[in-house]
């Protein structure tokens, strides 16, 4: 990898930008940080850098790859008219350039955005899952019986908790039922009821590919939850900073938990990395019972990059700085094809 590179930072947003716009006014804002930094980061080791923002037209991106030329694509674009499951779709785009680009392949987004299809890739490989049932539109609902209640009912391809509240967990058929038409008929979604696994939540990212590391775990804690109530990371539970102070809700480093069981845990995770042919870097949420039971609730390719968020947290405790973990993901970036 040359020590100076031309890169094209490539995002989403949700407004039609011209090529050449700087989003020097969007950058100022807190949701945009990710970009921010990342941006500043790669002009401060030394790169010739561009930005490219994505909203309903892929023109400019063809345009800006033929006419530019860049080295690398540094991807962070998961997000195109305002669908989260046209990410593989972008990086199927990136693949036909030939150029080295960020982040995970076509193949890894669509496995991932699938909650059935990643489950059932994770189950051949004998990894623990919860059980699980899809239930698709416009098919008629019959009664499943190894379905375990109380389960948790999500739409089968949304990101970032979006759909999933207090209500999706439910305790009875009349209930599941409902929450599935709920997500059919007000989200558009095909739906998905898994079991709800009762347990510590954590976050363990998994950086590398042929060779690969995981980072030290991050744990939500749910604080001062209701004991009555389910303890799941539902949406608000996530972004709604109003509810996560009323409830104590921390995303925090784990220091309460043996060093066999972390050991296990990185090792169930980078064996679903592995499962699942992930490249460049990841997450997985994941539960441990009561009785050390390890299961994998959901992997999450392309996590985000927030400066503040889990995956730069658990590098910054594994010692690898932003500006190293960034240089990391470019270099990463050159051997997908290794």
């Amino acid at each position: 990898m040359k020590s100076k590179l031309k890169i094209l930072l490539l995002i989403d947003c949700n407004f039609e930008a011209k090529r050449g716009y700087d989003f020097k006014e969007e950058l100022k804002h807190d949701d945009w940080s990710a970009e921010k930094t990342i941006l500043k980061t790669l002009k401060d080791l030394g790169h010739n850098v561009s930005i490219l923002g994505l909203y309903n037209k892929i023109e400019p991106l063809l345009e800006e790859v033929v006419e530019n030329k860049p080295d690398v694509i540094f991807n962070q674009a998961d997000v195109f008219k305002g669908e989260t499951h046209f990410d593989k779709n972008i990086a199927s785009i990136l693949e036909l350039f030939e150029i080295p680009y960020t982040g995970a392949s076509p193949a890894n987004l669509m496995i991932c955005n699938n909650k059935a299809l990643s489950k059932k890739i994770l189950s051949y490989h004998r990894i623990k899952v919860p059980q699980f049932y899809t239930f698709y539109k416009n098919r008629k609902f019959k009664h499943i019986k190894k379905l375990k209640l109380p389960c948790v009912v999500k739409p089968l391809s949304e990101e970032a908790s979006r759909g999933i509240s207090q209500a999706s967990v439910v305790d009875n058929e009349t209930a599941l039922i409902e929450r599935v038409k709920f997500i059919h008929e007000n989200l558009g979604h095909d739906a998905i009821a898994e079991e709800y696994i009762d347990g510590r939540e954590f976050y363990v990212s998994i950086i590398g590919n042929k060779r690969i590391q995981a980072l030290p775990l991050r744990e939500m804690y749910f604080g001062d939850m209701p004991e009555d109530e389910p303890r799941i990371a539902t949406y608000k539970a996530k972004w709604d900073e109003k509810y996560r102070k009323k409830w104590k809700l921390l995303n925090r480093s784990v220091t309460n938990l043996s060093p066999e069981l972390t050991k296990k845990a990185q090792d169930v995770c980078k064996r679903a990395y592995k499962a699942l042919n992930m490249r460049c870097y990841a997450r997985m949420d994941i539960r441990i019972t009561p009785d050390d039971i390890i299961y994998i609730i959901e992997p999450n390719a392309n996590p985000n990059l927030q400066p503040l968020d889990e995956f730069a947290r658990a590098a910054g405790k594994a010692n690898i700085t932003y500006d190293k973990l960034v240089n990391k993901l470019l270099k990463l970036a050159f051997q997908r094809n290794d």
